[in-house]
């Protein structure tokens, strides 16, 4: 029973840690974003033709009705979203501008969900000058980690089993050389870890790296798998964790 409380706790613990680290990361695509695309025409974000997906299904089976546009689909949360925020500047423009808020100003209300799919969808101009912003070479690998950012957020949010985790969204591996902080996830060794947990963590680490002098969140993640409850059944390795990890560039503590 000891050991079970103790592998709890450690799980919990960890679901507070990725719930800080894509915070952070949330913020920072939230102003890298706004910034991009507050070049654009100001409603820029309610204009199709911005964004790639915007093709429609075919109809929907009940009443061979058109089905929304991705982009329609999207739009119509964002704005369930502005409706519900209490915030002064969203009371602002719905008190003076009959609630239309401009770009930039709109990123503002967005969570990792909503960000994640307007990334998705942008033209590759936009999306390639956001992704450079972070260090990330292409738009392909962004839109993968952003949908892994987000899906581990969300179940840390609820209180799920996190640390040995097969991951429904394993954010995508640079290519070796590309990305040498993340050489080590692609190395054979590593193969079997790959829908790990671990994988995710080394994006948050690399992406926090790219937006804060000194991402003390990593050296908080070294501490905190290095008293992980080990058993003969569970180890770090049930996260995909390589080893030697914490010797790697990525975690240094320098």
């Amino acid at each position: 029973m000891e050991h079970a409380r103790q592998v709890i706790d450690f799980d919990r613990r960890l679901s507070m840690l990725v719930m800080d680290g894509v915070e952070r990361i949330e913020v920072a695509v939230r102003m890298q974003v706004g910034y991009v695309l507050g070049r654009s025409p100001v409603f820029a974000h309610e204009d199709p033709g911005l964004h790639r997906h915007v093709h429609r299904t075919a109809g929907r089976p009940q009443t061979g009705d058109a089905a929304p546009s991705q982009h329609a689909e999207w739009l119509r949360r964002v704005l369930e979203r502005r409706d519900g925020s209490d915030e002064g500047f969203v009371a602002h423009f719905r008190d003076k501008h009959d609630g239309q808020m401009p770009i930039w100003a709109l990123t503002e209300v967005m969570e990792m969900e909503h960000l994640a799919r307007l990334y998705r969808g942008l033209h590759q101009q936009y999306a390639e000058e956001i992704a450079r912003s972070f260090a990330v070479p292409t738009k392909t690998l962004m839109v993968s980690w952003l949908a892994s950012l987000n899906y581990m957020r969300q179940v840390a949010a609820h209180q799920a089993r996190l640390f040995n985790r097969k991951l429904q969204y394993a954010p995508g591996r640079p290519k070796k050389g590309q990305l040498p902080l993340l050489d080590h996830l692609r190395d054979e060794a590593t193969a079997k870890g790959v829908f790990g947990t671990y994988n995710t963590l080394a994006v948050i680490a690399y992406l926090l790296r790219s937006i804060e002098d000194d991402p003390g969140w990593c050296r908080w993640l070294v501490d905190l798998i290095e008293e992980f409850p080990s058993s003969h059944a569970l180890s770090p390795a049930s996260m995909g964790v390589p080893e030697d990890w914490a010797e790697f560039e990525l975690w240094s503590r320098s």
